[in-house]
């Protein structure tokens, strides 16, 4: 079994800030892909925040650059987020994206957390 899970969602105020967190965990070998955060607000289509290899190439979506900052720790099998001056517009369920997980024991998959949702509201 392998688990995905976001932590760090919540109420914020415009102009704050927040932390998101994301880890796998359970029969985890080693994860050789991109991990990413995505966000969906209601009624849109789902996008992308931010992804980092890893190596630590990242890339960050066009409505988030310059307030977002994403990293990574291999060894934790772990990405974060750090927003910066939030908006309301930035109110979404963020969902963690992992790519080529490899499990303990044999196999390789694409996994995603269950969100976490942060509002951003005086």
């Amino acid at each position: 079994q392998v688990q995905v899970v976001e932590s760090g969602g919540g109420l914020v105020q415009p102009g704050g800030s927040l932390r998101l967190s994301c880890a796998a965990s359970g029969r985890v070998f080693t994860i050789s892909g991109i991990m990413a955060w995505y966000r969906q607000a209601p009624g849109k289509q789902r996008e992308l925040v931010a992804s980092v290899t890893t190596g630590g190439d990242t890339v960050y979506g066009e409505s988030v650059k310059g307030r977002v900052s994403v990293s990574r720790s291999n060894a934790n099998n772990a990405i974060y987020l750090e927003m910066f001056n939030l908006k309301p517009d930035d109110t979404a369920v963020y969902y963690c994206s992992v790519n080529r997980l490899w499990v303990t024991g044999g196999g390789v998959g694409d996994y995603w957390g269950q969100g976490t949702q942060v509002t951003v509201s005086s």
